[in-house]
């Protein structure tokens, strides 16, 4: 125990302390912590009827998670600009922060859509803003910045706009992932501009379909069946469990699904009906 508690303070001040990262380091841990307990939730939710479900009032409001996740961004934003750097506060509000931050980003599907697309196709999103929202916290973690005052005014500007009309190609292409990293890595948003666009993208419609006919058959090519998109799916289900559609075509229906799920997705309320006969199905086997 004492070897660990060693080992932990080491880390703390040799590799956070001194570098000045306590607050993103806390931000990071709290959000991972955040939304991997509320996707956990919400799957047990789904999946069992033991658990606690959805926090719906007299009035038979749904209250989403993310309302208590911006809550907490503004009360820890609020706080954070009052106290300043003052310790311990600076870190609780870091702490409290990212868990706010945890919650709203696994509904971000909802700010999109403006619907209860949670286990949906469209939910996936949310699992990827997830990953992408780590990703670009672990690397202000790792100290890559990218407006490092240090090489000068001009220089920074240069490397900012550079880096900008980089990522917005990569967006534009819909390589986002290239787009994203390649904002604190300039050379990965190169790599990505240089690369050939989906062929659903908008640099697609304008610079490919009629005009260059071969390439638009090439992207069609290049992105149809990838590996790496049933390797995304299956970090997807891991992560944030198949949708409702897929456990009903495998038989396996969800246990409850929320009046909110049922307006956005009219389709799902078949899914009581598979409940029930397979429950009378089982009854009559047993």
């Amino acid at each position: 125990m004492t070897t660990t508690a060693t080992l932990l303070s080491d880390f703390w001040n040799d590799q956070i302390a001194e570098h000045g990262r306590q607050g993103i380091f806390l931000l990071l841990v709290a959000f991972l912590c955040s939304f991997l307990f509320i996707r956990t939730s919400a799957r047990l939710g789904r999946s069992t009827t033991w658990w606690p479900g959805s926090v719906v009032t007299d009035g038979g409001v749904h209250l989403h998670h993310l309302v208590w996740g911006i809550c907490m961004m503004m009360a820890a934003g609020t706080l954070a600009f009052t106290l300043r750097d003052e310790t311990p506060w600076f870190e609780l509000c870091a702490v409290l922060f990212g868990v706010g931050m945890g919650l709203t980003i696994d509904e971000f599907a909802l700010w999109v859509y403006l619907s209860d697309v949670y286990w949906a196709k469209q939910g996936r999103a949310s699992i990827d803003a997830a990953l992408y929202a780590a990703t670009l916290m672990g690397l202000l973690l790792l100290g890559i910045n990218p407006l490092d005052l240090e090489q000068g005014a001009w220089a920074v500007i240069l490397t900012v706009a550079t880096t900008l009309a980089f990522s917005l190609v990569c967006f534009a292409k819909e390589r986002v992932t290239h787009g994203l990293v390649g904002l604190f890595i300039p050379l990965v948003s190169l790599i990505g501009a240089c690369r050939l666009a989906k062929p659903t993208s908008w640099w697609a419609k304008r610079f490919y379909g009629d005009r260059r006919p071969e390439k638009q058959a090439r992207a069609v090519e290049r992105f149809a069946n990838r590996r790496s998109d049933s390797w995304k799916k299956s970090l997807q289900d891991a992560i944030g469990g198949k949708t409702n559609a897929e456990l009903v075509a495998e038989g396996k229906g969800p246990k409850r699904v929320s009046e909110s799920e049922l307006e956005a997705n009219p389709g799902e309320a078949q899914l009581d009906a598979a409940q029930e006969l397979r429950a009378r199905a089982d009854r009559v086997a047993d």
